[in-house]
């Protein structure tokens, strides 16, 4: 693991529809707010960042630095403190220590001016239920300071286009899955945020909805937003961003553009191939670039079994 944080684990730096879709993103540019990547402060940036639960130690001393107009992966294995980190990162949960600015403000000295600046999906969700959907976006839009008017006009917008408004009357609770979350990243857009905090936001989305959903997504990016994102599906993460981050066991063990890390992780397998290492995993083909899948079970070291059998299945 340590041979890798030398190449790997350094601060990122460099910046990177359909007529409904295209109707929607026009409105949209209105209430977005744009991002001057010119500015020093990064859009998210930790020093030391800890969290523990009793003995288990969460999220070990994590530096990320995140620059605005970034679309930027966050990975980890199950368990390794995606959504603890994500937590703290929104104000949902207080570190035990370290540091945390979003777009340059302390996060602990100014909670509500940050969280007036944020949109959030979290790994719940938080939806509530015995609420109507259009109910819900405009309880959200009021919460977070928008007039009447706007906030009923832009729960309008946002139903049609996450395909929501064809049940008016339904409660929260008895939506699909896909629907709440559809209707949570309604809800975390509604006030035009600077940074958007996503935690598996595909899971459980249809095919069609998760097109609308990116194509909405890279607007946002195209429009200086910057999104922050978690998420299992490594395909959808290496289509989607332009720079990751891995976390493993609690500490950050890669951090930087896709391109970088895939470079990093070549040098460290031909210097082991020099030394005599072999290794679980195959080569990538002459010509062809590692994929993120590859890239991540390198960095964390685990490998797939294709040969293992259950007793009963074999």
């Amino acid at each position: 693991m340590a041979k890798y944080s030398k190449v790997l684990r350094r601060p990122v730096s460099i910046t990177g529809g359909n007529a409904q879709t295209s109707r929607f993103s026009l409105r949209f540019r209105r209430c977005a707010r744009v991002v001057d990547t010119s500015m020093d402060a990064p859009a998210i940036s930790t020093e030391n960042l800890t969290r523990r639960f009793g003995g288990l130690l969460a999220v070990d001393r994590i530096n990320l630095r995140v620059t605005p107009g970034q679309f930027f992966g966050f990975l980890g294995p199950n368990g390794a403190g995606k959504s603890t980190t994500i937590k703290m990162l929104t104000g949902l949960l207080a570190p035990s220590s370290g540091r945390i600015e979003i777009l340059g403000r302390d996060l602990v000295a100014d909670p509500v001016d940050v969280k007036r600046q944020i949109g959030v999906v979290p790994e719940g969700m938080a939806l509530f239920g015995r609420l109507t959907g259009a109910e819900y976006l405009n309880f959200v839009g009021r919460m977070y300071g928008l007039d009447r008017a706007t906030a009923a006009q832009r729960t309008s917008e946002l139903l049609e286009f996450m395909q929501l408004a064809d049940q008016p009357k339904a409660l929260v609770t008895d939506y699909s899955h896909g629907m709440q979350k559809k209707l949570a990243l309604a809800a975390a857009v509604i006030h035009g945020p600077r940074i958007l905090f996503l935690d598996e936001p595909f899971e459980g989305v249809d095919a069609l909805a998760s097109g609308t959903l990116k194509a909405m997504l890279q607007r946002m990016i195209a429009r200086g937003a910057t999104i922050f994102l978690t998420s299992h599906v490594l395909e959808i993460v290496e289509r989607l961003c332009s720079h990751v981050a891995i976390i493993h066991r609690g500490q950050l063990v890669a951090q930087g553009s896709l391109e970088e890390l895939r470079a990093g992780v070549q040098a460290q397998t031909a210097v082991a191939a020099g030394n005599g290492a072999s290794s679980q995993l195959p080569a990538a083909a002459p010509g062809e670039k590692l994929t993120l899948e590859e890239i991540f079970l390198r960095i964390v070291g685990g490998s797939r079994i294709a040969d293992q059998e259950l007793s009963w299945l074999g």
